[in-house]
């Protein structure tokens, strides 16, 4: 199956058809796919697409509080950067990747299962992250290359330790099948404090050196983790923390697309830093030109 570079109003009724008619395809599909040789191409590095934000009811790009909402829209873009060269591969919940599968856009890619998105956005049990998404055993049957986990650390909520515990559960049994365990953590508090409160991110280098070195410790082994984190002013101390993989993590939509670019060239030269997984920033990027948005972080690579 030639990959798409465009998705249509037909492909989504094809791909409907198939759910209803036809859904073993997708485990079919699953065991027929081209892997890739390993995590990292030639080039040592590792460039990923990430859309698994619409599953925790994250669908926010730039001002627009849906973008992610319309799954047409939020394919074809996907499709169109994972055309792109140097583009290595794509993280995302089971729905997701299965649409993606049934378009036929999965060949040679790594592809990273999104496991907890029970934190869902803005609600009084955002810290409480359950696993809802994909497990380690579901990840190994779909010959998938890992797992991704979510894992934020607030010290005044105690649902943040059963997050926590979830999490190192995760790793290990992931790297018990050989597979990378992708940790994305952060220092968390609500503002303002107290159940009602927005969950904000702690953006500081102790507090991003604090998450980082949590997370390092998880699981029996750290063999198989990799770590995602934030691009921050300050990343000196932020990589002197750990000898683990680091993949950058894109963030929100910028209205400087030039700064942005700036500071992820910054930290890819730290020899720590291994590859990024960008979403929103590439996906939804300002003045909507996703090809171009993917080539300018390709070329940073």
């Amino acid at each position: 199956m030639t990959a798409p570079t465009s998705v249509t109003p037909d492909d989504v009724r094809r791909i409907v058809e198939t759910r209803v008619g036809d859904p073993g395809r997708i485990a079919a599909l699953a065991a027929a796919r081209r892997r890739p040789a390993g995590l990292v191409g030639p080039t040592g590095r590792l460039m990923l697409i990430a859309a698994d934000h619409p599953a925790r009811g994250a669908l926010r790009a730039g001002d627009d509080p849906l973008a992610m909402g319309n799954r047409l829209e939020l394919l074809d873009r996907m499709v169109r950067a994972l055309a792109r060269p140097g583009v290595d591969g794509v993280l995302g919940t089971s729905d997701v990747l299965e649409d993606l599968l049934l378009l036929g856009a999965l060949d040679d890619k790594v592809v990273i299962g999104s496991m907890n998105r029970g934190g869902l956005a803005g609600s009084v049990f955002e810290m409480d992250d359950r696993f809802t998404g994909h497990d380690a055993a579901g990840i190994a049957a779909a010959g998938y290359q890992g797992g991704k986990m979510l894992m934020r650390i607030d010290p005044d909520d105690p649902a943040t330790v059963r997050t926590m515990e979830a999490c190192a559960q995760a790793v290990g049994q992931l790297a018990e099948r050989g597979l990378m365990a992708m940790v994305e953590p952060f220092l968390s508090y609500r503002e303002p404090a107290g159940p009602g409160g927005r969950v904000r991110n702690l953006l500081t280098a102790e507090a991003v050196v604090r998450s980082a070195t949590v997370a390092a410790g998880l699981a029996p082994t750290s063999a198989h983790t990799w770590l995602k984190l934030p691009v921050i002013d300050d990343m000196e101390p932020v990589l002197a923390a750990t000898t683990l993989p680091v993949l950058l993590l894109g963030g929100e939509v910028g209205a400087d697309q030039d700064a942005q670019l700036a500071s992820w060239r910054k930290a890819l030269a730290n020899p720590v830093v291994r590859g990024m997984v960008v979403g929103r920033s590439l996906l939804f990027p300002p003045g909507g030109d996703v090809e171009a948005a993917v080539d300018a972080t390709v070329e940073m690579m």
